[in-house]
């Protein structure tokens, strides 16, 4: 697997598991973004750390469908 596939494959893995993680603590009434956890001193670096999982999904289907 090209380094670009494993890398776009960790990030949507790691925005799948974080986004179900913030969906779980709404109804438990906690906050568990990770990425936001990790990274919460950093909001600059949070946010290309979204933008890149967004950017990763996105390269992913596209080369699925092309």
């Amino acid at each position: 697997m090209p380094t670009v596939a494993m890398i776009a494959h960790i990030l949507v893995i790691v925005g799948a598991l974080n986004w179900g993680l913030i969906g779980l603590g709404h109804f438990m009434g906690q906050d568990l973004n990770v990425v936001g956890m990790i990274l919460g001193g950093m909001p600059e670096l949070e946010a290309i750390v979204y933008v890149l999982v967004g950017l990763s999904g996105a390269w992913m289907l596209a080369k699925r469908r092309g």
